[in-house]
């Protein structure tokens, strides 16, 4: 009788899925800009966002009250959580959602939003007193010189407008200074309850700007449904629950980094969905941003 083979102990399994969480991340973040695209021919950005918000919230808040979740004990602490919320939510998925609805690439708006880490990196140390290296500095200018470069190109080429990238570049303010400040002021809310307030708060704040701007019409057809369900639970409980994890556990600047890995994976996924095509010039912007990774991750040798 052959012998079972020995069991994987608990501490191995939990060092691998910690070890998987930024490559889980980063495959689910890049399936939002292709959620959205594939959405937003049935409704408008904002519309869309408030029936996503309000269903997350009220899913998040059950499960907050079927779990046992602690909640904020001050309304200091929720007016924290909700404003953390209204970056991370409100204005960066805002950003991006109108963007692409204003016909920028999703790959090339998630490439712009990539370039968080400069900015990250840039107030990480007076903001929250990490350092970030010379080294780490080089790669953060490489990857933004490849995102010039690609934008550079859509533009010349008549893709998308500059309302549509400044629209991305509002979601990259935002995402920016939500990391930031959900790790300075929100470093250990509890994910349930934390983020069913913060998607009920940014329910709230968008929903005027569908109510005055928008028809609020909705095509309820599969591909919208699906897109709905697929943002609704894996990117707003799924994707946003590693974010929020990584951000407790690491350096701000190096996991505000994952986020150059989106943009390739954003565009790899909406070539062979949407067609959505990059030109040599396009490709080599790429490439410096993935150099620009490898440069601000990779630990220096002792």
């Amino acid at each position: 009788m052959s012998a079972s083979p020995p069991a994987v102990p608990s501490s191995a399994l939990s060092v691998l899925a910690i070890a998987a969480m930024p490559g889980l991340f980063v495959l689910l973040w890049s399936t939002g800009f292709i959620g959205a695209k594939l959405g937003l021919p049935y409704a408008e950005p904002m519309t869309f966002l408030v029936l996503r918000f309000a269903i997350v919230a009220v899913l998040l808040a059950l499960l907050a009250g079927l779990t046992g979740a602690p909640w904020p004990r001050d309304l200091r602490m929720a007016g924290h959580i909700a404003v953390a919320g209204l970056l991370l939510h409100g204005v960066y998925l805002g950003g991006v959602f109108a963007s692409i609805y204003h016909g920028v690439p999703a790959g090339i708006s998630a490439l712009i939003v990539g370039i968080q880490p400069l900015l990250v990196a840039a107030a990480a140390g007076p903001v929250l007193g990490e350092r970030v290296s010379p080294r780490q500095w080089a790669g953060l200018v490489l990857g933004l010189a490849g995102v010039v470069l690609v934008v550079w190109t859509k533009l010349g080429i008549g893709v998308g407008t500059p309302f549509g990238y400044a629209l991305s570049v509002i979601a990259l303010v935002g995402i920016t200074i939500g990391t930031l400040y959900q790790k300075r002021y929100c470093p250990a809310v509890d994910l349930r309850s934390g983020s069913a307030i913060q998607f009920a708060a940014t329910t709230v704040f968008l929903a005027p700007f569908a109510l005055l701007f928008e028809t609020r019409a909705v095509i309820w057809s599969g591909e919208f449904v699906f897109a709905l369900g697929w943002l609704c639970i894996v990117l707003s409980l799924g994707a946003i629950s590693l974010l929020f994890i990584l951000i407790r556990r690491g350096a701000a600047a190096r996991v505000s980094s994952l986020f150059f890995l989106v943009p390739p994976c954003t565009a790899l996924v909406a070539f062979f969905l949407f067609g959505e095509q990059l030109s040599p010039l396009a490709l080599a912007g790429m490439a410096a941003t993935m150099a620009g990774v490898a440069l601000v991750n990779l630990a220096p040798k002792a």
